[in-house]
């Protein structure tokens, strides 16, 4: 291989070598992973670990405490007692899917700062009214 194809080649390598690092480090921030409540009651060694768990909060299983929002969020079988302080986004309901943020304390209680409700991908627009009223 002559110098100017080698060169080429070098350069090339170089090129991808960069694109593929800016890509992985544009991606670092916006994925996102979560464990169930299976996977956290698991690992005893997570209980003072920042961590995302998700799961279908438990119908049924929503209190208000004083300041705090207490409820169940379940998957696989395992249910886990979320308490959050402040009032959940108000999207959030019984039997949909949440992913809280936070710490599993001693107790075996999560404890979240942030709840965030996860939305079907399917836009339903909403319903014209009966005719024959007004707006």
């Amino acid at each position: 291989m002559s110098r100017p194809g080698r060169a080429r080649l070098a350069l090339a390598v170089v090129v991808l070598a960069g694109t593929a690092l800016l890509v992985h480090a544009g991606l670092q921030g916006t994925l996102s992973y979560y464990r169930t409540p299976t996977e956290l009651a698991g690992d005893p060694d997570d209980r003072t670990t920042r961590t995302r768990l998700g799961g279908a909060v438990v119908p049924g299983s929503v209190e208000q405490d004083g300041g705090q929002t207490v409820f169940r969020l379940a998957a696989d079988g395992h249910e886990i007692t979320v308490r959050q302080t402040g009032v959940p986004p108000d999207t959030f309901r019984a039997g949909q899917e949440a992913v809280v943020e936070g710490v599993l304390g001693s107790d075996g209680v999560f404890y979240a700062e942030q709840v965030l409700v996860k939305h079907g991908n399917d836009y339903r627009p909403p319903s014209p009214p009966p005719s024959g009223t007004a707006r």
